[in-house]
């Protein structure tokens, strides 16, 4: 169900949400939010922050984004849960959580991270990351990785020392070092758009680093953990910013 806005000229309302009894509870407009629901069947949480709710049209991206979450959740625990009884096994709740946070907030630009974490039964949750950069003079949402030329061109720029980094804190957490020529994924190189890319600003005016964030079972086993590592911009990676994007980065001062 929607709500239709007030005057032709306003921004389109996100959908109303219709709660488990039925009832329908309106989206709060211009600020932060939270949705916690807890059936017999899953557990959903989902959150953004104040910065993402006052702008109308990335509040109501965040809605939709939130809703079908939601819904897929709840379909894909409805069919676990018959699996489960069809092959005699309990049956443990699934969930899913998603919590948006501001990285970066600039004065034509929001960038934002989500936390994801998921079960769907097995030995162990499973949890990741997302992001995305909304544009606020245009309204619409844009993949980090979409304001550089190419993939290519970033791993160009970065992919060195995203290994060189990642291959000393895989060292120090095992305690011997890494055989690249073991030919598996868990000792190789992850290029940038392999992992989760974000951007962030020392500043507030300009996007001047880059977060990467990698999760389990990309760079190594579960019980690894996530990677992450923060890179300075520089003038490498100035180069391969897209040039309608150029103004938007910048050096740290």
């Amino acid at each position: 169900m929607f709500s239709a806005p007030a005057d032709p000229n306003d921004p389109p309302r996100p959908p109303d949400v219709e709660l488990p009894d039925g009832t329908v509870s309106p989206v709060p407009v211009g600020g932060a939010r939270t949705v916690s629901e807890e059936t017999d069947l899953f557990f959903f949480e989902y959150s953004y922050p104040q910065a993402a709710g006052e702008i109308p049209q990335l509040a109501q991206w965040l809605d939709q984004l939130l809703d079908r979450r939601r819904q897929a959740l709840a379909a894909e625990a409805a069919e676990g849960r018959e699996r489960a009884r069809s092959n005699g096994f309990p049956f443990n709740s699934y969930s899913s959580g998603t919590a948006w946070e501001v990285v970066a907030d600039l004065p034509g630009w929001l960038s934002l991270s989500a936390a994801l974490d998921s079960y769907q039964g097995g030995a162990h949750p499973n949890y990741g990351f997302d992001a995305i950069v909304w544009d606020k003079a245009n309204d619409r949402a844009l993949e980090p990785i979409a304001m550089f030329t190419s993939a290519e061109a970033l791993d160009g720029a970065l992919g060195e020392r995203l290994c060189d980094a990642l291959n000393a804190e895989r060292e120090q957490r095992r305690g011997m070092p890494v055989d690249q020529e073991a030919g598996d994924g868990f000792n190789s190189c992850i290029t940038p758009d392999e992992t989760n890319l974000l951007l962030g600003s020392s500043s507030g005016e300009r996007f001047d680093r880059i977060g990467i964030q990698i999760a389990p079972y990309l760079a190594g086993p579960y019980a690894e953990g996530s990677y992450e590592f923060t890179f300075v911009v520089d003038e490498q990676i100035l180069e391969i910013v897209k040039p309608q994007y150029r103004e938007a980065f910048g050096a740290p001062q």
